[in-house]
């Protein structure tokens, strides 16, 4: 009864049967179409299937899609097996509108159809490309050379491979197309020529058939062996273990990616059936495996089912033919517009279900992007060494907590598994070799005609040969040396027929771009406009551009250097401290000591002899107070290292030779229209130009000697005031002339001297870390000592002029010392003073004189003799304290009176400032009124 009430929908099915992946694919197809209703026999639809032999033609495609429209009226077409046959047959389903769905067509270029009747039910190769950057980046090639099909299926993700290496920094230097019909000898002869390149790692994509024959004729010549690098694509990757087509001993060591299919047991148990039903179908094909295009077709075969289901039990599933002259009717002017093709369209694209390959859904009629897994050949299958997904790129395993990181900067070969390379070699290949024909090296050399320390080219008119030597050869050859394979290279002079240098240097640069040399090699500066057109090594050389001028002696022995020590500041700091510390020395001694007593020009005398005798330390006077004492101690220390330091820098000055640059100011040389000189050829002349020189100041040269000779010229006289050139030939002129020139600032940056290799060489990085090598070690003193020369104690460079003089920044610090203790001493001093006499600022009764004549009274005793000082009183006083004072500060008799106030006890023998018995001494009083007369000295 159900078998009556289903409704039977037509499906065409178009496939090369001469394909494994066609095979495998119908066997699915049919499992799908099986277990789909067994699973659901309630459905009121059947899909009947009308299959297609195509015949590996692109005609007999689109032939057998045209019957199945026409003839059949399928609502749908699952096929066709190649995209080269994808692309009519999709032209044809749009006009039909009959949806094309493949499992197997991963040409990217179909996307561009922009068909909404095309299904691609497989990964598009434009995915892979990432995948295949990525293992290229992370193991650092730098080149690679895709081999592919000439035909739609192999065009198609070159322009996506060559945007995902351009990426990642890679380059394709060349790209190598096999016809699908391509003959033995043919591709023998395509792999003959890889080998004569440099490059080592190559991308495979083609058929597995095609592919299989390169592989095997790869392993005959010997390009299966250790240094080699084969990277295949998911197209071959994806039927290894399941193709009988396929030599698995052909592909040891290659890696390849293929897309991953987590396993699951709806997928082990399908397995296991498959096989069965596959080895009943092709009894003779015992080795063919389940591939992942078998996934694809069961479950595209499933989604179809389920898109018939909702749409095709209340549509109307015929054809709506066009109206059309009968006298001009082709087959594609009668093809019908199938009724529910619009609904079968929208329902396919609203499909998602888990299938046996994982979740499937049409995102724009394409898959979604999955994880592929990247594999290597080794024994009888593939192993797995990584997974790469659109988020985390390469990863070791897949797990959904791992952070999502920028695949584009991974460059870590941790993140795989180890990885067994051709020739079981379990070492990272480099991606590179030298060919294996025997070419060597043709690397250009510049002619030197001075400076030939650097690069000298000597002819042999004899044999007409020549010889190459200098430091830059030198270093070179120490560099290959250094490698950790052999280098094979000759010098090629870049001269012409006369023996002169065949251009400039921007010239030499040009003939390695365009390939006539491999590499450059002498005194080449690395700057940026040669950067865009070659690349060059790390420098070998110290870099800059720098000015050498004259030395001269720029001290002048005339009669007022003695001045010249200290600055014009350090001199008045210093006169004014002398004067300071004379007063301060007054102030805390005149009461005291005697000897800075008397008339008031002669205590001014003394006190500023003793200041300034302390310069010499020849002072006579002594000094009885403390106070006085401790700022005598410090000023005698601020003293020693001021004239020290004066004794030293006036010696020098006298003694030692000041050599110094005539000039250290570019602006300088500019404002006064002065010749400097350049190296002829140098780029250094662009600087000067930018500079702002006159070309008519810029003089040439091209040896040392004839550098020496313009400078002693000069400038008036056709010489140069200055020289500009770059740091290693200034240190070879410096070797020579070093007691007559200097460089000074400023310098311009530059990169040093560097060997110059086409863009993108392999060996530039090889080189670079070589030349690490080298210049770390003893090797490359010896070859600078060979050719530059020791330069002992010739000086590299001079800094800009500096005064000599000692100024007062370097003693402050010392001035302040002293002033501070000084100034701390008067106060001292002054608090002491003025509390021992406060009883004269203090008004007792009416008859004391005002404030301003306390002062002055207490100013008046400030400027007598403190006669309660010991230096004062005599030795063996008895009890009746006798004061004598000089006939000529006698006062009058009413001047003052003295009152001794004896204590009880007996006095002291002998005065001193303790009595040793613990007794007071006696107090003496003396009272000094205002009557003094005026022309005795105030005592």
């Amino acid at each position: 009864m159900a078998q009556n009430t289903t409704i039977p929908v037509n499906v065409g099915v178009v496939l090369d049967v001469d394909f494994e992946v066609a095979k495998i694919g119908w066997s699915c197809i049919n499992m799908a179409i099986n277990d789909f209703y067994a699973t659901n026999s309630h459905y009121k639809t059947r899909m009947i299937l009308h299959s297609r032999d195509s015949k590996t033609d692109v005609v007999g495609a689109a032939a057998a899609a045209l019957d199945l429209i026409k003839n059949v009226e399928v609502q749908a077409i699952i096929g066709p097996t190649t995209s080269t046959e994808a692309e009519f047959v999709i032209n044809l389903g749009e006009k039909a509108q009959v949806p094309i769905i493949s499992y197997s067509a991963t040409s990217p270029s179909l996307t561009s159809i922009r068909s909404p009747y095309f299904f691609r039910a497989t990964q598009d190769d434009s995915i892979q490309v990432n995948a295949i950057s990525s293992i290229v980046h992370t193991f650092g090639w730098r080149e690679v050379v895709p081999i592919y099909m000439d035909n739609e299926f192999g065009e198609g993700i070159l322009p996506y491979l060559a945007d995902a290496l351009q990426e990642v920094d890679v380059r394709i230097p060349y790209r190598s197309v096999i016809s699908p019909l391509a003959t033995d000898d043919q591709i023998m002869g395509e792999l003959y020529k890889l080998m004569t390149m440099q490059t080592r790692v190559f991308i495979v994509h083609m058929y597995p058939s095609l592919g299989n024959r390169l592989f095997n004729k790869a392993k005959e010549i010997g390009m299966m062996s250790e240094g080699y690098v084969w990277i295949i694509s998911n197209d071959v990757t994806g039927i290894l273990g399941s193709s009988t087509s396929l030599q698995i001993e052909s592909l040891q060591g290659a890696l390849g990616v293929k897309t991953y299919v987590p396993k699951t047991k709806e997928l082990e148990d399908f397995r296991v059936r498959w096989k069965t039903k596959f080895l009943q179908d092709n009894p003779g094909e015992v080795d063919v495996e389940l591939s992942n295009y078998g996934l694809w077709a069961y479950d595209a075969t499933v989604a179809l089912a389920m898109a018939v289901e909702q749409t095709a039990a209340t549509a109307n599933l015929g054809f709506q033919k066009e109206n059309v002259s009968t006298s001009s009717t082709t087959e594609l002017d009668t093809l019908g517009v199938s009724r529910n093709g619009q609904n079968l369209l929208k329902a396919l694209a609203n499909i998602s279900f888990k299938g046996l390959s994982g979740d499937f859904q049409f995102i724009d009629g394409q898959l979604p992007s999955s994880p592929y897994q990247i594999v290597n050949v080794i024994g009888n299958g593939a192993r797995g060494v990584g997974f790469w997904t659109p988020r985390d790129g390469l990863v070791r395993e897949l797990k959904s907590s791992l952070p999502v990181t920028n695949i584009s900067s991974s460059s870590n070969p941790k993140q795989l598994a180890t990885i067994i390379w051709p020739g079981d070699s379990i070492a990272v290949p480099k991606g590179w070799q030298i060919p294996t024909n025997g070419k060597k090296l043709r690397i250009g050399v510049p002619i030197q005609q001075g400076f030939r320390e650097f690069v000298a080219v000597t002819v042999d008119n004899a044999t007409n040969t020549s010889s190459v030597s200098g430091y830059c050869i030198d270093v070179f050859d120490a560099v290959a040396r250094a490698l950790p394979y052999a280098l094979t290279y000759d010098y090629i002079p870049f001269a012409r027929a006369d023996g002169e240098m065949a251009g400039t240097y921007d010239d030499l640069i040009h003939q390695v771009n365009i390939g006539n040399y491999d590499a450059a090699v002498g005194d080449i500066t690395i700057i940026f406009n040669r950067s865009k057109y070659v690349d060059f090594t790390l420098p070998f050389t110290e870099s800059g551009v720098s000015m050498v001028v004259p030395i001269v002696d720029s001290k002048t022995k005339n009669a007022w250097v003695f001045l010249k020590p200290l600055t014009w500041d350090l001199w008045v700091t210093s006169f004014c401290f002398f004067i300071f510390i004379g007063f301060v020395v007054w102030v805390l001694e005149h009461r005291v000591n005697e000897e800075f007593r008397g008339p008031p020009s002669y205590q001014a005398g003394t006190s500023f002899w003793f200041s300034f005798s302390t310069m010499a330390f020849a002072q006579k006077e002594k000094v009885v107070s403390n106070l006085g004492r401790t700022v005598v101690i410090i000023w005698f220390f601020v003293v020693l290292i001021l004239t020290q330091s004066y004794t030293a820098s006036l010696t020098s000055l006298l003694t030692v030779q000041n050599l110094q640059p005539t000039v250290t100011d570019v602006k300088e040389l500019i404002k006064n229209g002065k010749a400097v000189g350049y190296l002829q050829g140098s780029f250094v002349y662009g600087i000067l130009k930018n500079l702002g020189f006159d070309d008519s100041k810029l003089i040439p040269y091209s040896s040392p000697e004839e550098w020496d000779e313009l400078f002693t010229k000069g400038s008036g006289a056709g010489g140069i005031a200055a020289a500009f050139d770059e740091l290693p030939y200034i240190r070879l002129f410096l070797s020579r002339y070093c007691s007559k020139y200097t460089m000074i600032d400023p310098t311009f940056k530059t990169d040093g001297f560097g060997f110059v290799f086409p863009r993108r060489s392999p060996l530039v990085s090889d080189i670079s870390r070589a030349i690490l090598n080298v210049t770390e070690g003893d090797k490359m003193k010896q070859i600078e000592a060979a050719w530059i020369g020791k330069q002992g104690n010739c000086p590299v460079s001079s800094p800009s002029v500096s005064s000599t003089s000692l100024s007062l920044d370097s003693f402050w610090g010392l001035f302040l010392i002293a002033g501070v203790a000084s100034v701390l001493a008067l106060m001292v001093f002054a608090a002491t003073f003025v509390y021992d006499n406060r009883e004269t600022l203090m008004p007792s009764n009416s008859s004391r004189p005002s404030i301003w004549g306390r002062i002055l009274n207490l100013f008046s005793i400030f400027n007598q003799k403190d006669l309660r000082s010991h230096t004062f009183m005599k030795s063996g006083n008895t009890d009746n304290v006798g004061i004598s004072l000089p006939s000529t500060c006698a006062p009058s008799p009413s001047s003052f009176s003295v009152h001794t106030d004896f204590s009880r006890e007996p006095p002291s023998p002998v005065y001193s400032d303790s009595n040793p018995n613990g007794q007071a001494p006696h107090r003496v009083a003396i009272d000094v009124d205002q009557r003094t007369n005026p022309n005795q000295e105030n005592c």
